[in-house]
């Protein structure tokens, strides 16, 4: 092999220089180019809709209304916030039986405090209980913890729906925690680096409004089945693509955005999943999304220790898996070598190629 090496000629290692070159750049500056393809541009608003959504929820205030408000949260839990200037608030959507990934989530990654000296809460939001043994246990919970809000299913709906449950947490926000500077969604089976996801947001050279940040799903077709039930009709929705939205597994919205995305979910009814809802609303209130191949989506990544100081997200994360993966981040600190750094990077980018590859293809079909 040595042998061969040496006998190639000066174009020969020219070729395979520029194909090393080629790879690399591939490979880490596409994050770049697409993050700067779907930076949201300031926008001039001229459509009567979104001026009025967002004029809207620049007035709204619900924080007079807390005794009314609470009826809907048998859980209410109104002093998560109280006397303090959150800088990242995350609510974590959980079902009331999953007591055993919410433990998880509390002895792993859940159990930040602070970013870099700014105050972090961590919240699970749950959905109505079947019994009331279930509820007297949530309530039990919710007294050891203090980490839970429960909301309940009004007269004319089910909160079986997530997007209910989406727009019930969003309310919950702007009620009880309206000086949150960020909020992040996500689900108890994902991994979320919240360091990480902090320094990012600390980092941000505008002002943080109008920031609706997740790994982004372009040129998704509405549901024409009549037979599903989330079925959207083209009376309802006739354009041949939905909007673009960031994947609901986590992501991240400004405290402006909480606002007009509530605001506007008054108008939207569409039977959707609730991160396309969310996109929906977005769009109403003039808000787009803005992209980060750093989100997994819905997709897990396999674990690699300077993979996951890098990610702010893996999905499909077991109880045990989460625990597992965090007294390893914990364990070897925040040192990675050289050589670790660079396979761990490698190897985090190579599992999300792909979904550059259809982004930039995408991007050449619009």
């Amino acid at each position: 092999m040595q042998c061969s090496l040496c006998k190639l000629r000066t174009h020969q290692w020219c070729f395979l220089l520029f194909n090393v070159l080629l790879f690399h750049a591939l490979l880490f500056g596409a994050d770049f180019v697409e993050e700067y393809l779907l930076q949201p541009t300031p926008a001039i608003y001229t459509d009567g809709n979104v001026v009025n959504v967002r004029e809207k929820a620049r007035k709204l205030d619900l924080s007079r209304a807390k005794e009314n408000v609470s009826q809907a949260y048998p859980i209410t839990n109104p002093d998560a916030c109280h006397n303090a200037d959150i800088f990242l608030l995350t609510l974590v959507f959980s079902s009331p039986t999953n007591i055993t990934q919410r433990n998880a989530v509390r002895r792993s990654w859940g159990n930040q405090t602070h970013i870099q000296g700014f105050p972090t809460r961590v919240l699970f939001f749950l959905g109505s209980t079947q019994t009331a043994a279930a509820q007297e246990a949530l309530k039990r919970e919710s007294d050891r913890y203090g980490d839970m809000v429960q909301g309940h299913a009004v007269a004319d709906s089910s909160l079986r729906s997530p997007t209910e449950k989406t727009v019930l947490a969003l309310r919950w926000v702007i009620t009880f925690c309206p000086l949150a500077r960020f909020v992040l969604l996500t689900k108890d089976s994902a991994f979320v680096n919240l360091p990480v996801i902090g320094s990012y947001l600390l980092s941000l050279h505008r002002h943080p409004e109008d920031l609706y940040l997740g790994r982004v799903i372009q040129r998704d077709s509405p549901d024409r089945d009549p037979n599903s039930p989330s079925f959207l009709p083209p009376a309802l929705y006739p354009d041949k693509y939905l909007p673009e939205y960031c994947d609901g597994t986590t992501y991240v919205l400004s405290q402006d955005v909480v606002r007009k995305v509530y605001v506007a979910s008054a108008a939207v009814r569409a039977p959707v999943r609730a991160d396309v809802y969310v996109g929906l609303c977005a769009q109403m209130a003039g808000v787009s999304p803005t992209h980060s191949a750093r989100f997994s989506g819905d997709k897990h990544i396999r674990y690699n220790t300077c993979c996951y100081r890098y990610l702010f997200s893996s999905a499909g994360m077991g109880s045990q898996e989460l625990e597992t993966v965090w007294a390893d981040q914990e364990l070897k600190g925040g040192r990675c070598s050289l050589l670790q750094t660079y396979y761990g990077l490698v190897t985090c980018k190579a599992l999300t190629y792909l979904d550059k590859v259809s982004f930039f293809n995408s991007q050449g079909q619009t």
